[in-house]
């Protein structure tokens, strides 16, 4: 049986249909899934927590790679499902919760061992809260060692692409950019999955730094700065600072950007992560 059928069967066994709410679409490539596994470079050291595991697809490998494995599922239409799947594992966890609302830092704390010794993400994450999720995963400064997910195709190239150089940036560009390496592996077209979606996906992997990239001692106003930059990115970067009250006049900013040798006119897009965090330092109250 081929991953379309045993979805197929799945499906009709327990009832149930993908939530167009939740953002679900099943993925049935065995192909995708070995190239995901791979890609995540698992081992039985590992501990991988699986947000959104649906009906446990990617979850099956995940649990013959992994020491252990941590489901984190909102939807609870699949959980009996997911329960009845891997009730013989003993490396298998599940959590019916939203994953904005657990605490990962004592969750992987509290899972790490001798023989456990690093914690990875992995999932097929629903296109809709694909940022709010990563930015979750970065901010809060988690014991991780890696981050590989599959996002929208046109998301993941804002998100691996690189500050100053590449043209498809915005403000989750440089946030990615300061914690992890990031890069894309896998193109995964639409048909790979039922529903089919209306775009094609990639799988992008995130590997995290052990020291970010820029040295700033407050990366919530380097962040803060970065997000208003960019919200409002048909203007320079000068008309949006100035225009959300983060410098007292325009002449201040424009002695700062020349005392940087930054242009007054350049907007957001031009800028490397280093020449936000130069900006920031001279700006911060």
């Amino acid at each position: 049986m081929n991953l379309f059928e045993e979805t197929r069967f799945v499906m009709n066994k327990y009832k149930v249909h993908a939530k167009k709410s939740l953002g679900q679409n099943f993925l049935i490539d065995d192909d995708v899934v070995d190239e995901i596994i791979e890609n995540s470079e698992i081992s039985k050291e590992n501990l991988v927590i699986e947000i959104g595991p649906g009906l446990g697809t990617l979850t099956k490998r995940l649990l013959d790679s992994a020491g252990k494995v941590i489901a984190i599922e909102l939807d609870e239409s699949v959980l009996e499902i997911l329960n009845d799947r891997f009730k013989l594992y003993n490396n298998f966890e599940l959590i019916n919760q939203d994953v904005l609302k657990v605490d990962l830092n004592s969750l992987i704390n509290s899972n790490l061992n001798d023989s456990i010794k690093k914690c990875k993400i992995v999932a097929n994450l629903p296109y809709y809260i694909t940022t709010p999720i990563i930015t979750k995963l970065l901010k809060e400064n988690l014991n991780l060692d890696s981050i590989t997910v599959m996002v929208q195709k046109e998301v993941a190239n804002r998100l691996t692409a690189i500050p100053g150089m590449d043209k498809d940036i915005g403000a989750i560009s440089y946030y990615i950019y300061y914690y992890s390496d990031a890069k894309i592996v896998l193109d995964v077209p639409r048909g790979c999955f039922i529903p089919s979606p209306d775009v094609d996906s990639s799988v992008i992997n995130l590997k995290l730094l052990k020291e970010p990239r820029v040295k700033f001692d407050d990366t919530e106003f380097l962040f803060k700065v970065i997000k208003i930059a960019f919200s409002q990115k048909r203007k320079t970067l000068l008309n949006s600072l100035i225009n959300n009250g983060l410098c007292s006049s325009k002449k201040e900013l424009e002695d700062i950007l020349s005392s940087l040798n930054i242009n007054v006119k350049v907007r957001p897009e031009e800028l490397s992560l280093q020449d936000f965090a130069n900006i920031s330092k001279k700006i911060k109250p």
